[in-house]
């Protein structure tokens, strides 16, 4: 950042707190609604999502074989396999769209190519299994089964288009990497791969189990599940720690802690801040900031375009944890909101927020996020718009 852009940015923050009206019931209730919400999210989202993902990030780096990641995810990679293979991530993992990004970090510093990266991306909040379940359970299986195939439709062709309009600039980044890539040693040459394999797997057992929310029908088979989900996150997290004491050294060890801490360091000051803007804008659910939620409830019924436009604006920058957005979307409902509205908002709220875009622009830059922010908006509002009219 230039001298120039730093003394902007101290003018600014100096000119929003003189003007601050902090007397405000309104202004004061919705600063409010930013800590609470910052509160919220450190309680029941650091250390049991954000924590794992870190840790699995740093391990792809470190761990995972540049090899592996290029040839499965990699710009070279066949379609049908890199896009599949990052279109389906969301089954295993439930996560929301702040705990899939330092995964997502990940995958692209070791080389995947932007498309199958993005496709991840979208994927790793939006098809999450449990979620859609929950959905058809809630709010009816036509919106559950609508909301499946659009996340899954939604990541491959998001991830197609920006491959196809950044294409020149990927071609460039894979060049200029190349040498990179092929001097890089490769830190799991020496190891089984079976190894490497469960090493992954049971972190991320550790990730789902440790986040696994308790479903609407505790006598079915997520219900069974739920009851055990600390006996299998504790399993997990066992073989984690064996893994890491006997199939690694302690120079490996201390890389993946420094590539761990590199990832917290990048991203959490920003997601932490992006959290705030949007608990002073947004509020929490039945809690409002500056944007009353009854002006969302008003503009989001029927089936217009600017209502269905509305809804993925809103959802887009508005975070939702992981299931949250079933329980308010159900509200809005109550309230009005119409059916390609809510699909809408379904498609665009998961996978999108504003502390995660603060973090993307940081991964992939200003243009890029830019584009896939508006991909996903133009494409959630013209699918609700399209279901609304259909059903």
């Amino acid at each position: 950042m230039s001298e120039l852009k730093k003394l902007g940015l101290i003018v600014a923050v100096f000119l929003a707190a003189f003007f601050m009206p902090v007397e405000n019931p309104v202004m004061q209730g919705a600063l409010l609604e930013s800590f609470a919400l910052l509160n919220e999210y450190a309680r029941e989202h650091v250390l049991l999502c954000l924590v794992p993902a870190f840790f699995i990030a740093g391990a792809v780096g470190v761990f995972l074989s540049q090899d592996s990641v290029i040839k499965y995810l990699g710009p070279q990679a066949k379609k049908a396999v890199s896009y599949g293979v990052a279109s389906v991530s969301g089954v295993i993992l439930a996560v929301c769209s702040c705990t899939v990004l330092p995964l997502f970090a990940g995958i692209y510093m070791k080389g995947a190519g932007l498309g199958p990266a993005v496709t991840f991306l979208y994927s790793g909040p939006a098809i999450n299994i449990l979620a859609i379940t929950i959905t058809a359970q809630v709010l009816g299986l036509e919106l559950g089964v609508a909301r499946t195939i659009g996340a899954v439709v939604f990541s491959v062709v998001v991830g197609l288009l920006m491959h196809l309009i950044f294409r020149k600039e990927e071609t460039a980044r894979n060049e200029k990497d190349a040498a990179m890539f092929e001097s890089q040693d490769e830190s799991g040459e020496d190891r089984p791969l079976w190894q490497t394999m469960v090493f992954f797997f049971s972190m991320i057992g550790v990730l789902v189990f440790a986040n696994f929310a308790r479903p609407s029908d505790p006598s079915g088979v997520w219900g069974f599940l739920f009851s055990l989900k600390w006996i299998l996150a504790g399993l997990f997290l066992a073989i984690t720690l064996y893994a890491t004491v006997f199939w690694f050294n302690q120079d490996q060890r201390k890389e993946w802690i420094d590539e761990t801490w590199g990832f917290a360091k990048k991203i959490l000051p920003l997601l932490f801040g992006g959290i705030m803007v949007a608990g002073v804008l947004l509020g929490r659910p039945g809690h409002s900031g500056l944007i009353p939620e009854a002006w969302v409830a008003s503009l989001v019924g029927g089936n217009s375009l600017g209502a269905n436009l509305f809804a993925s604006v809103a959802g887009a920058f508005m975070y939702f944890a992981t299931l949250t957005e079933v329980p308010i979307l159900q509200g809005l409902i109550g309230s009005g909101m119409g059916k390609g509205p809510s699909l809408a908002l379904l498609l665009a709220g998961p996978a999108l927020s504003l502390p995660n875009m603060l973090v993307i622009r940081s991964v992939i830059g200003t243009k890029k996020t830019v584009v896939f922010v508006s991909l996903v908006v133009v494409m959630a509002t013209f699918t609700g718009l399209i279901y609304g009219n259909l059903f």
